[in-house]
């Protein structure tokens, strides 16, 4: 029996014996939860992390490109599908939780621009960087490793990586490049850094408009306020010729026959020349991935409430095996690494609670397989209303830090303004880390930092000295 089979199915009468086997597997009664719910939330969060499906293929085949004589755009999106569908479906089925899970936006960059463009090396090598480091996730949720992470991190910084997760996808929404199909609300500034953009844009009017129209339907409580703010923001693209309709529904999928396969294969061109920086690379997608995924993990686990007064995430274990799982699977189809993604509040917010969230999740990213060219047509800034909402809604999370404790006010600080400014979970989590002990330090409470956190903040400490002396940079 599941350890998740705990409760008795729900009485509801009007389900099958199917239905209340998997309510009783799910555990909609504990969560106090239904198929409706559930569904609502999975597609919810589908249409948030959606984008990757085209975003993805882009990024990738940049780079590949350079090395190959064809465009690999859709073979890279079937690939970005399979994995993504792979991933969610593991976390959902064994971990129970409604996250979704894809190729990750910032490593995939990395992938392309950093290691297969930057240091050339070989996108065969590059993919099986990725794999091994898959296998050492593997062996490191096994030893318990990942999980006591999570534990480590002292309660006001997970409230604090829970904001900064809500600012960070709110700035991902707002901040989109206009020429990509993104909102321009927020625009690089040579004078100021950033700023706002203009309404002449019809991507930045029409995302304005989604959002007032968004924030209507959340604060009349309109269940699936955030998917139709979604739908109507793209209907009203299409209708005014800002973004062009959809010229088909339907595409049988081209399957990645150039790809798959070659994270193994890329094992035997290591040498003695490349071995140093295939090395550095490993360490660099090891460090990211590690912290970005228990950041997400930690910031929706607060937001959903899945995290108690102990800091400890329930079957933390089952989630990183999952996510292990994934980012082995990834390469293996032929994409850079796969991560939870934080667009899974948007699920959360719904009221998703269970794995059967993702469950959902992964059947749309499969069925995805044959409407990649809906989804391509399916702005980017369609997306803006929800992801700001969202944002607002972790943002709450905030208000449990301790405001009165300045050693806590200034690390929690750091950590939820660095994320968003930084683009990245892991570089704002390590500033809030490194400056947490230190401060508490000089607080003269040396003592109650648990000896995790001092260990976790200096390797946040020695990579930034590392990435500095190879990269160049922190």
């Amino acid at each position: 029996m599941s350890s998740f089979d705990s409760e008795r199915p729900p009485s509801d009468p009007s389900y099958t014996r199917w239905q209340a086997a998997i309510a009783r597997y799910f555990r909609f009664g504990y969560y106090k939860t239904n198929f409706r719910t559930e569904i609502l939330a999975g597609i919810t969060t589908f249409m948030t992390m959606g984008y990757i499906l085209v975003v993805n293929p882009i990024i990738l085949s940049n780079a590949i490109f350079l090395q190959t004589s064809g465009d690999l755009f859709a073979q890279l999106a079937v690939a970005t599908a399979i994995a993504a569908a792979i991933g969610t479906f593991c976390m959902g089925m064994f971990a129970n939780y409604p996250f979704g899970l894809a190729p990750g936006m910032g490593t995939n960059a990395f992938f392309a621009f950093s290691v297969v463009i930057g240091l050339k090396i070989d996108w065969r090598l590059a993919l099986s960087c990725v794999f091994v480091q898959g296998i050492i996730f593997i062996i490191l949720t096994f030893t318990d490793v990942r999980r006591l992470l999570i534990t480590a991190i002292p309660v006001s910084l997970k409230h604090a990586t829970a904001g900064g997760i809500g600012l960070f996808i709110a700035y991902i929404g707002l901040s989109g490049d206009v020429a990509a199909g993104g909102a321009g609300l927020i625009v690089a500034n040579d004078a100021t850094k950033t700023a706002f953009g203009t309404f002449a844009q019809p991507n930045t009017l029409l995302a304005a408009i989604g959002l007032l129209i968004t924030g209507a339907l959340v604060v009349r409580r309109i269940r699936g306020a955030l998917l139709l703010g979604i739908l109507i923001t793209a209907g009203l693209a299409w209708i005014f010729g800002v973004a062009p309709m959809p010229t088909e529904l339907f595409a049988f999928p081209e399957l990645p026959k150039d790809i798959v396969g070659h994270a193994i294969g890329g094992l035997s061109r290591l040498n003695g020349q490349n071995f140093i920086d295939w090395l550095a690379v490993l360490f660099v997608f090891l460090f990211v991935d590690i912290f970005d995924t228990i950041g997400t993990l930690t910031g929706v686990g607060m937001r959903a409430g899945y995290i108690g007064a102990d800091g400890e995430l329930p079957r933390a274990n089952r989630a990183l095996m999952a996510d292990a799982v994934a980012t082995t699977v990834g390469p293996l189809v032929g994409t850079s690494s796969v991560t939870t993604y934080v667009e899974s509040v948007a699920g959360v917010i719904e009221g998703g609670r269970t794995g059967f969230t993702a469950i959902v999740i992964a059947a749309l990213f499969a069925i995805a397989l044959f409407f990649i060219p809906l989804f391509k047509a399916i702005p980017a800034f369609a997306t803006t209303p929800t992801l700001v909402i969202v944002g607002a809604m972790m943002l709450v999370e905030v208000r449990e830090i301790h405001w009165d404790d300045m050693a806590e006010t200034i690390s929690a600080f750091l950590t939820v303004f660095m994320i968003p400014l930084t683009y990245s979970i892991a570089e704002g989590l390590a500033i809030g880390f490194i400056t947490y002990p230190i401060l508490k330090t000089f607080q003269g409470k040396a003592r109650e930092v648990p000896i995790a956190t001092w260990i976790i903040a200096s390797i946040f400490i020695a990579r930034f000295v590392f990435m500095t002396l190879r990269f160049g940079r922190g």
